[in-house]
């Protein structure tokens, strides 16, 4: 899919200010937008869709924005957005918290929430909009990482980080269902950023601990469809034994085997869930996501939703 490119470039300075702000509100979300030079920066946004989420590369001069109530009724709450900083500083505001921003790391900012960010330099960033109903998470819950600094190089948040830029580097070049399946890890590695900022996950384990089990995490996202996967796959991957391997989940309060099984039930949830001109075949579904066995997959959908896989299917097309 190509990238939409927006610029200032075409622009005498007397009108970049007006359409700066036009293009930032469509393309992000509604927002008011000072710029801070007398004669604007030539700003650019270049924007990729890969699934749910939606890519936006920003470069530009002096500036700042806010959202408030106003604007927030004028569409955009639905949604999440994650900022890579790149170049130049910044101080996001939001939830009563303010995060320093500096090259190398990132914040999460609740676009159904007010919030504001100053950028005083100028500034690079790549913005990542995320729909907050692909997350398993409440909008209570998101409250755990706005208006927060996370460092991209470490831990959780790095896994994080180097995932969404990795997407944001090659998200031209992706086909349309490999982008979606790339983009669903992205929001399950949010997730997982979320919990452990709750206390969710083992608050005792070590950072480098917590960051092994992430970068496993996004390894097992990734190959979910695989159906050979497997903890001495999993150990072998990451130069560990099993027997540690095992260790790590259970200091999250799970089995290697649990978490994978979960995982995909989840995605195939999901993708019976989706709307489409024509269903997609249970059992397709099911191969697709490592489920080799199709009674056996019946029966661990039922147990974990209470529902047949048909069943789901058809109430949610018809919901």
């Amino acid at each position: 899919m190509m990238s939409v490119v927006l610029s200032l470039l075409p622009l005498p300075p007397s009108e970049r200010a007006e359409y700066w702000q036009s293009i930032v509100s469509d393309t992000l979300v509604p927002m008011d937008v000072t710029l801070r030079e007398r004669e604007p920066t030539v700003g650019t946004i270049t924007i990729d869709t890969l699934g749910p989420l939606q890519i936006s590369a920003v470069e530009g001069g002096p500036a700042s924005v806010s959202r408030h109530a106003s604007l927030i009724s004028r569409g955009g709450g639905e949604y999440l957005t994650v900022t890579l900083q790149h170049q130049g500083t910044g101080r996001l505001t939001q939830d009563g918290r303010q995060a320093l921003v500096r090259p190398d790391t990132f914040t999460c900012s609740d676009a159904g929430r007010p919030y504001g960010r100053e950028q005083p330099d100028n500034y690079r960033f790549t913005s990542i909009r995320v729909p907050k109903e692909v997350l398993a998470v409440t909008d209570t819950e998101l409250r755990a990482i706005t208006g927060t600094v996370f460092d991209s190089h470490c831990g959780t948040s790095g896994v994080v980080a180097g995932h969404l830029q990795r997407l944001a580097d090659r998200a031209a070049g992706f086909d349309p269902y490999t982008g979606r399946q790339l983009a669903m890890t992205a929001t399950d590695l949010l997730t997982v950023l979320v919990r452990e900022r709750q206390g969710l996950l083992n608050p005792h384990a070590s950072e480098l601990a917590r960051g092994m089990l992430a970068r496993i995490k996004e390894y097992i996202l990734r190959h979910l469809a695989d159906p050979d996967l497997s903890p001495e796959m999993i150990a072998y991957a990451h130069h560990m034994s099993v027997r540690y391997l095992h260790k790590l989940f259970q200091s999250d309060g799970t089995t290697v085997s649990r978490w994978i099984h979960r995982e995909r039930l989840e995605r195939c949830r999901r993708e019976l869930s989706r709307q489409s001109r024509t269903a997609p075949a249970v059992s397709a579904v099911a191969q697709r996501w490592g489920f080799v066995n199709p009674s056996h997959f019946s029966r661990a959908f039922r147990t974990a939703y209470g529902m047949s896989p048909r069943e789901w299917q058809s109430s949610t097309r018809h919901a």
